[in-house]
């Protein structure tokens, strides 16, 4: 079985959010597949298996399998589009979240995605707490998104990973107003096994949202601060859907070499 390392969000190796994809005939346990994420170590492990409908996606992170993953999706659609189907410019995947499309735009990998409805909830001292800042607001859809005022406070941020373990969200995401694009933002996720997801394309579906109503404009450009970093192009297009582009660069193809059962 093949494995491919792509860097997602970045078109430079070694930056963005590397993912493991791993193109299969058929689908091997659950087991094997949580044991593949926790030996990558990376924040998702992608699995393909090519069916009469399509392909079937799923992601794995070191701790449990997801419902939804940006870097990963971008990553698979660019191993599918390069190595399987190098005369297509579009792929559908069969996931948890539903039939995610993904278009090859020249460098650029367009993924239409859904968006979540985002209710605000009140900012707590825990919050403070976890984050070492107090939000300005919170609002939590999918996962928890907190506001501040500054850029550089998500930037210089490094929060309490227990104390996150203990407010709303599967994932804490932080996010502000950008200097250089619309927003900055950070994802941090030590509930599913990952301190902080080098750039988070399913958080985009919310931060991105809550940008879109904050600035009045349809397109956001965004840049999470991760060490790595990477740059997402959002588009939201109504009826509960966003567009996220990205680039993305090959790393490494390596063979899996014990069989997963």
């Amino acid at each position: 079985m093949k494995q491919y390392i792509v860097d997602a969000f970045s078109n430079k190796p070694f930056s963005g959010n590397p993912a493991a994809v791993c193109v299969m005939e058929s689908w091997p346990s659950e087991e094997s597949m949580m044991k593949l994420a926790m030996e990558n170590n990376l924040s998702e492990t992608a699995f393909i298996v090519k069916e009469e409908a399509g392909y079937h996606l799923r992601w794995f992170t070191p701790g449990t399998e997801v419902e939804l993953c940006g870097h990963a999706t971008l990553a698979s659609s660019f191993v599918i589009l390069n190595y399987y189907e190098p005369d297509s410019d579009t792929v559908r995947f069969n996931t948890l979240s539903g039939v995610l499309t993904v278009k090859k735009k020249g460098s650029f990998y367009e993924m239409d995605f859904p968006t979540y409805e985002l209710k605000e909830i009140p900012v707590t001292d825990k919050m403070e707490q976890a984050f070492g800042v107090r939000p300005s607001k919170a609002v939590l859809g999918l996962d928890l998104v907190c506001v501040f005022e500054t850029e550089d406070q998500v930037r210089s941020m490094q929060p309490d990973q227990a104390l996150l373990m203990e407010i709303e969200g599967r994932i804490q995401n932080v996010t502000a107003a950008g200097k250089e694009t619309d927003c900055v933002s950070r994802s941090f996720c030590p509930k599913l096994s990952i301190a902080e997801d080098p750039v988070c394309g399913a958080a985009h579906c919310q931060i991105a949202d809550y940008w879109s109503r904050k600035l009045g404009k349809s397109q956001i450009y965004a840049y999470q601060a991760s060490k790595r970093g990477g740059y997402l192009h959002c588009e939201m297009l109504g009826n509960g859907r966003i567009a996220i582009s990205g680039q993305a660069v090959l790393v490494a193809i390596s063979e899996i070499a014990v069989e997963l059962p």
